[in-house]
């Protein structure tokens, strides 16, 4: 339950700056104050709706979870490796790079066998 409020609480923290990027903009464009703030609110209105979808689509697809959470991070090993080293190469810091590659992987390990 912890978890879970910390979760909300952080999910709620970050509504404010998303809140923020929609009604800004609109009021700089002459919107009115009360409408530029109604669209902010609404932008945020469909992740309770998507929150609730997604827990159900978690409990009903628990059993290849870990195969699909699996692929999902296959994938993003291939982009880093296909699109972003290439292109960290690129730029005439290729020790800085790599090593930079480095540290990174050895902080993402030691945060995985420390916070399992």
């Amino acid at each position: 339950m912890g978890a879970a409020v910390a979760l909300a609480i952080g999910i709620g923290i970050q509504n404010f700056p998303e809140g923020l990027a929609v009604s800004m903009p609109l009021r700089r464009e002459g919107m009115p104050r009360l409408h530029s703030f109604w669209y902010g609110q609404l932008s945020g209105v469909v992740e309770p709706v998507a929150a609730v979808i997604g827990a159900a689509a978690v409990i009903i697809a628990q059993p290849v979870l870990p195969y699909a959470l699996s692929f999902a991070a296959g994938a993003m090993i291939f982009v880093v490796i296909e699109e972003l080293v290439p292109e960290a190469q690129r730029g005439g810091n290729r020790d800085l790079a790599t090593m930079g590659g480095i540290v990174g992987f050895a902080l993402m390990m030691l945060l995985d066998v420390a916070f399992g």
